[in-house]
């Protein structure tokens, strides 16, 4: 299996950097403020646990930082990459090469095995051993069993994990998780959160965790509170 690709372009040693960013929409009542001013680095292999109430932007910053949704104002730097600089078509392919997102919600492609979910991302980045390497990644996650099981044959935890495959299968730079464990029960919850941080280790991917668990949050090396759009404490875990 290839090595992680180097994140060669940081701007100072940050995988992820957030100058003062701002993000507005506009609605039936007025302009609301989404992020207020949020600045943040986060260095290459660190993991950033990123907590706070609901409504307070934790989704939106993360969609920001992998490009899914455009700032109002301020910088932006993922995998040192500047993202205010790129089109939409840019945009995907920056995502395919540097980014693995992991969903609360799974979205996994009911039609396609649990050895097709994992392989989309690897034959859209043209790898040829696409399939070879899916194994690789559901067998790491124990679900070599699993290969040609839909996802609606799979148990809530056992759909996590194929998509914890997916998200790591192309070696990402940065991984975002929002809610990994929030339809799953305790116990299959901590198994998948323990798989969570042993790819991680083992990649050396950049981890930002957002997580309604403060004890869950402490397993990464840095605590982030945001609340009301902005950052509020910053404190090591």
């Amino acid at each position: 299996m290839s090595e992680p690709r180097p994140n060669s372009n940081l701007t100072n040693g940050a995988a992820v950097y957030l100058q003062d960013v701002h993000l507005s929409l506009t609605s039936a009542a007025g302009e609301v403020n989404i992020l207020r001013g949020i600045s943040l680095a986060v260095d290459q292999g660190e993991a950033v646990g990123i907590i706070g109430p609901s409504g307070g932007g934790k989704s939106t910053m993360m969609m920001v930082i992998a490009g899914l949704e455009r700032v109002s104002s301020g910088q932006v730097e993922t995998a040192g990459i500047d993202l205010g600089q790129m089109d939409e078509d840019e945009l995907a392919l920056f995502r395919r090469d540097n980014v693995g997102i992991v969903f609360q919600d799974f979205h996994l492609i009911p039609t396609m095995t649990a050895l097709e979910n994992v392989a989309v991302p690897l034959e859209f980045a043209g790898i040829e051993d696409a399939y070879e390497r899916a194994r690789d990644r559901l067998a790491a996650v124990g679900l070599d069993h699993r290969l040609e099981h839909y996802p609606g044959q799979l148990s809530g935890g056992e759909q996590q994990r194929v998509a914890l495959a997916r998200a790591f299968a192309p070696h990402p730079a940065i991984l975002l998780a929002d809610e990994p464990t929030g339809n799953l029960d305790g116990k299959t919850g901590q198994v998948v959160m323990d798989l969570l941080f042993e790819l991680h280790d083992t990649a050396g991917t950049t981890l930002m965790l957002i997580s309604h668990d403060r004890l869950l949050a402490e397993r990464c090396d840095r605590i982030i509170t945001l609340a009301d759009g902005k950052i509020t404490d910053g404190v090591e875990a």
